[in-house]
């Protein structure tokens, strides 16, 4: 067995109705608050009336969309501004990758490209980030317990990270109660980014037996639930499962990598105003097909049999082999009104800058076959 880490947020905790516990917990780390909230900020009311309650002094900072390096920016300013001793993100990843970097940078002076990767210097950070809590209300990108966040360079047409191990939120709080409000369109959306957060790293060139373990219960728990979840927001069962496998991924990914669909959405979600959630389920299907084949020639034995565990984890049927996945996910995507990239505003055009993008990406060098430009073409071509 080959040498392996695992590192987490320092504390989480799961369950119906946790978020008011987020107040006493918060106490702890400072006084002022700095509130990161999604474009809509009455979904944190709840919790500002929590705080405002415990007599906490809150200054909230809204993320209208994708986070850019100049949002980044504006939210330290702030949060320097009025001395703000913690940072709380509640929303969805967008969100809590904002918390993150503002609470990195809170601590870490200097311009912000020095940290950046690809496009930056890549420095590593200095400092601990400041005290960072990560409470998400979608269930998708497991976000509150990574430890990067990836933001828009507008400038660049792309999208980076900013990493560090320091980075990981010091508590992650999921409570199933915040994500009964999502439409089922989000739903669809944050739901196949789960799914491609545990399937990616069970086959990425990085897994472990830890990671492993997360991923096959986090897969049979999407396989069951999503498509609950979606036709009825309100089924308290489907909700739990889809945190619990969110949260998964999140775990996963940070400690195995990802593979050919996000080291696509990275190059296509600078591009585009695509949701990521989307790319990843329009790509998800032609990814793991031409991974297959690919493989079938240059990796007959470990990697092809993890995508027929996948195909067991998905069916429920222990004869499943790879093809039975793919099937069982594109049956997926018809259910949940996935759409093709092309009616989404993707075009040929840009493929060789797309895979120009994904080639750089890093969660490419997760995938378990190195592919070649006309495979990740190929790719492209179905998913359109």
């Amino acid at each position: 067995m080959k040498r392996f880490e695992f590192a987490a947020a320092s504390r989480i905790i799961f369950g119906r109705g946790t978020l008011k516990e987020v107040p006493a917990l918060a106490a702890q780390m400072g006084r002022r608050l700095m509130v990161v909230t999604g474009k809509n900020t009455e979904r944190a009311a709840g919790l500002l009336g929590l705080i405002k309650a415990a007599s906490l002094q809150t200054f909230t900072f809204a993320i209208t969309g994708e986070p850019t390096i100049e949002m980044i920016i504006d939210g330290v300013q702030l949060a320097r501004k009025n001395t703000c001793d913690a940072v709380i993100g509640i929303g969805g990843g967008s969100v809590i990758d904002s918390a993150k970097a503002i609470a990195a940078l809170l601590t870490n002076r200097g311009d912000i490209m020095a940290y950046l990767e690809v496009i930056g210097q890549g420095k590593p950070l200095s400092q601990a980030s400041a005290p960072c809590i990560a409470i998400p209300t979608t269930a998708g990108t497991g976000a509150e317990v990574t430890r990067n966040s990836v933001l828009a360079s507008t400038q660049h047409r792309v999208k980076v990270s900013l990493r560090s191990p320091t980075m990981l939120p010091d508590l992650a709080v999921i409570d199933p109660e915040l994500t009964y409000s999502m439409p089922p369109s989000l739903t669809a959306g944050t739901g196949m980014d789960a799914l491609t957060q545990n399937l990616e790293p069970f086959v990425s060139l990085q897994s472990n037996p830890l990671t492993d373990a997360l991923c096959r219960e986090g897969l049979k728990r999407i396989a069951r639930s999503l498509r609950r979840a979606f036709e009825n927001g309100g089924d308290a069962s489907a909700r739990e499962d889809m945190s619990v496998a969110s949260l998964f991924g999140g775990l996963a990914l940070a400690n195995a990598k990802l593979g050919a669909v996000h080291g696509f959405a990275s190059a296509m979600g600078a591009m585009y105003s695509i949701p990521h959630g989307m790319i990843c389920a329009s790509l998800l299907p032609h990814v793991m097909a031409v991974n297959v084949k690919a493989l079938q020639h240059k990796d007959p034995l470990r990697y092809l049999s993890r995508y027929d565990e996948v195909a067991r984890c998905l069916t429920g049927r222990p004869d499943a082999q790879a093809i039975d996945g793919i099937d069982w996910i594109n049956d997926l995507c018809s259910a949940l009104d996935i759409v093709p990239l092309s009616e989404l505003g993707a075009t040929k055009t840009h493929f060789s800058e797309i895979i120009a993008g994904a080639k750089r990406a890093s969660s490419m060098k997760g995938n378990p076959v190195e592919l070649t430009d006309d495979e990740l073409i190929e790719i492209l071509k179905k998913a359109l």
